[in-house]
């Protein structure tokens, strides 16, 4: 069982791989379709953005309000200035995960069903998941490399590999498709393979990079 602090070192350093990428990110590129079926990258962005703002709420002890993690607050400043606006939804998070009470607090994460609270350590890894696929996700989208540190992909595999797969992927509420058979070379194409990513195709010009 990982504790906050076993996490909070590969989360940090998730997110910040994210930023950027996400800094890259034109005006001409926001209506390119991306790997989350049914997105373009301005739905992809707003929803990353969104989350940040939603967990860093929750590890204050204020996430229960569905109003928090509704991606049309963010949307126009997304499309607006969309690396600006990530990137400080982003440090918000780190920030708030920072707190040392973040360990004992229970994180409400309203998305998961009305009341749905989590210990922080199950937050944060719900969190780091997220941002490794995320991550990809863009840097997919874009077509360009895509790298993270061994360490930080081997904290992400086995809490990846703890998601069941089922019938329930091919949902409209699904969070990841359904896994996706095929050679896995290293543990982050594994991890992305199982959360129903193709690595093989990044959008055919993307390079994967990951122990």
């Amino acid at each position: 069982m990982h504790t906050i602090d076993d996490l909070r070192p590969a989360h940090r350093a998730a997110v910040l791989a994210t930023i950027p990428i996400v800094a890259a990110v034109g005006a001409e590129d926001l209506h390119r379709p991306t790997p989350c079926a049914g997105w373009d990258l301005t739905d992809l962005l707003a929803h990353m953005t969104a989350q940040h703002r939603g967990f860093a709420a929750a590890a204050r002890g204020n996430g229960a309000d569905p109003a928090i993690w509704d991606t049309t607050t963010v949307r126009d400043a997304v499309t607006r200035a969309p690396g600006d606006t990530y990137a400080s939804a982003a440090h918000d998070v780190l920030e708030a995960f920072t707190n040392p009470d973040a360990a004992h607090i229970p994180f409400a994460l309203p998305e998961f069903g009305p009341g749905a609270e989590f210990p922080g350590a199950v937050a944060i890894g719900f969190h780091l998941i997220d941002y490794v696929v995320h991550g990809w996700d863009v840097a997919a989208t874009l077509g360009r490399d895509y790298r993270l540190p061994a360490d930080v992909v081997g904290a992400a595999l086995p809490l990846a590999l703890m998601v069941p797969d089922g019938d329930y992927r091919s949902t409209p509420a699904a969070p990841f498709g359904p896994a996706i058979a095929g050679p896995a070379t290293g543990d982050l194409a594994q991890l992305l393979r199982h959360l129903g990513r193709n690595p093989a195709i990044a959008q055919e010009n993307s390079t994967v990079t990951g122990a």
